[in-house]
């Protein structure tokens, strides 16, 4: 018997009626404006919070996929709601939306726990999580058929980012794989203040180094809630061949509601290959 991640947050990070989400995605992606880009996609950052903050957001990176196809997409994002150290990928056969299941790549999960020990077969980290259910009916909306790779990482640390990392580039290589980190920007500053926040977040993803990304978020100069997974994914980009990052869409929550007392800052961002 297929054992399946069911929806977690249909229905309140997205509507969980399969026609509805269908036009609402759809809707979000006619609107983005789709940049044009200088080279392959290797990776993408895109937002996680419910669709009516961030999801205009999100749709500026997955409207660059339209018209691509890849073998699977490797997806990384933060534990929200589990502390654990390492990182886990879900042990099941596939993950569930509305718009139906998606199948686990068994092979590249596989090749992933054996590269590595600090990753882990686990529901850890991936039963209550939204971070990665939320970029799911995207993707459906604009790859049609494709298999996934989800992991969480629980504690961030140096170590396990670059660590997975590494894991992912070395099975990715010579494969048509997409690279996504799942990540928020600041959390519940000031409006001014989280703008000025967030900048700095995406200077330093723009300026393509991960290491002083990394040092600068260990040493709270940088707020991401998963400034670990964009850590990881940017890294390994970088090895697959990416040498440049391109901001799509900024905006935070307050742009949304219009309330700027507290805000949630979201971001997208496209890793390319440029030679």
């Amino acid at each position: 018997m297929a054992r399946i991640r069911n929806a977690a947050v249909a229905g309140s990070f997205y509507d969980s009626d399969p026609e509805n989400l269908r036009r609402e995605v759809d809707f979000l992606l006619n609107e983005a404006k789709a940049p044009k880009l200088k080279g392959q996609i290797r990776g993408l950052v895109a937002p996680h919070a419910g669709y009516m903050y961030s999801g205009s957001v999100a749709a500026a990176a997955y409207r660059t996929l339209q018209g691509l196809s890849y073998e699977a997409v490797m997806l990384v994002g933060p534990s929200h709601r589990e502390y654990f150290n390492g990182v886990t990928i879900y042990p099941g056969d596939a993950y569930q939306t509305p718009l139906g299941q998606i199948p686990i790549h068994a092979e590249l999960r596989a090749a992933l726990l054996r590269q590595s020990p600090i990753i882990q077969l686990s529901e850890a980290g991936h039963r209550a999580e939204h971070c990665l259910e939320v970029q799911l009916p995207f993707l459906q909306r604009v790859l049609g058929n494709f298999s996934i790779v989800p992991m969480i990482i629980g504690n961030q640390t140096k170590e396990y980012c670059l660590n997975l990392g590494n894991a992912i580039a070395a099975v990715a290589r010579r494969r048509n794989i997409l690279l996504i980190a799942s990540s928020d920007l600041s959390h519940y500053h000031p409006y001014d203040a989280a703008v000025e926040l967030d900048q700095q977040v995406i200077s330093d993803v723009e300026a393509f180094d991960e290491h002083e990304l990394m040092d600068r978020l260990v040493n709270s100069r940088d707020e991401a809630c998963g400034g670990g997974p964009i850590v990881s994914v940017m890294h390994a980009s970088k090895l697959l061949g990416a040498n440049r990052s391109h901001l799509l869409l900024y905006n935070n929550s307050g742009d949304v509601t219009g309330d700027k007392s507290a805000v949630v800052g979201y971001c997208s961002l496209a890793f390319l290959q440029t030679n």
